[in-house]
């Protein structure tokens, strides 16, 4: 057995990292004097609040401004947030046939994060949910069996829908200079393969995310949010 390295020693006798403290406690804990907002009939009753969140703190992974809120609160004011800044953009998210589950937690929890309006899962139907950080019960996602069974649905329910396919092939234009689509759905392939022919032969155009290094190809759900970011940002994120 050979001895710990003096950097690891070092390291744990430092008693560092310090984390700073996530969410808030009890309502009574953090607020002894004010009255709780989930007693009906009062002023300060406000039905978005979850009496167990109140009662046992709430520590999610949610922006302050919904601490102690229920999931379909939350659900229902991001949908209203959507419909505010989608005014001039909109658009979704597809990934086909990914295997690795932390990919797919990865890629719903970006789409959460910029605004995706939904998440489609061609393919397998059953993931782990660990990657998402339960970011999934704030996200739409809806599945289809087969990627022309959801690119079929695409153009027969909003025919305006831009389809792009993100991925490293020959005659795709690079991202950076690419104009989103007022509506879009992204499509997304698993790593290493990239997208099914279906998906690239029927995507009205095909983009790649430049790359510097000797890789062919960057992991799928860090691609999946490179791209959600640059349509964001282009679109609604500084309106």
């Amino acid at each position: 057995m050979t001895d710990p390295h003096p950097v690891t020693l070092a390291a744990q006798e430092s008693s560092e990292p310090h984390f700073r403290a996530i969410g808030l406690r009890s309502w009574i804990q953090e607020y002894p004097c004010a009255i709780r907002p989930d007693i009906p009939g009062l002023p300060s009753y406000d039905a978005r609040y979850d009496t167990q969140l109140l009662n046992e703190g709430d520590h999610r992974n949610v922006l302050d401004q919904y601490r102690y809120w229920s999931i379909d609160s939350i659900t229902a004011d991001l949908d209203l947030q959507r419909k505010k800044v989608h005014k001039k953009n909109k658009y979704s998210v597809a990934i086909e046939n990914w295997t690795h589950d932390f990919n797919i937690g990865s890629m719903v929890r970006s789409a959460n994060a910029f605004g995706a309006e939904e998440v489609y899962i061609v393919g397998p139907h059953k993931w782990n949910r660990k990657g998402s950080l339960m970011t999934e019960k704030y996200q739409h996602v809806s599945y289809f069996p087969t990627v022309m069974q959801l690119i079929e649905n695409m153009r027969k329910t909003n025919p305006h829908m831009r389809i792009i396919a993100i991925d490293n092939v020959d005659g795709a234009v690079p991202i950076e200079s690419y104009h989103f689509a007022e509506e879009c759905l992204m499509l997304f392939g698993a790593e290493g393969p990239g997208l099914s022919q279906e998906a690239l032969h029927n995507a009205d155009d095909v983009v790649y995310i430049t790359q510097c290094g000797s890789v062919r190809s960057i992991n799928a759900g860090a691609a999946a949010a490179i791209a959600m970011h640059a349509c964001a940002s282009q679109n609604f994120c500084n309106d």
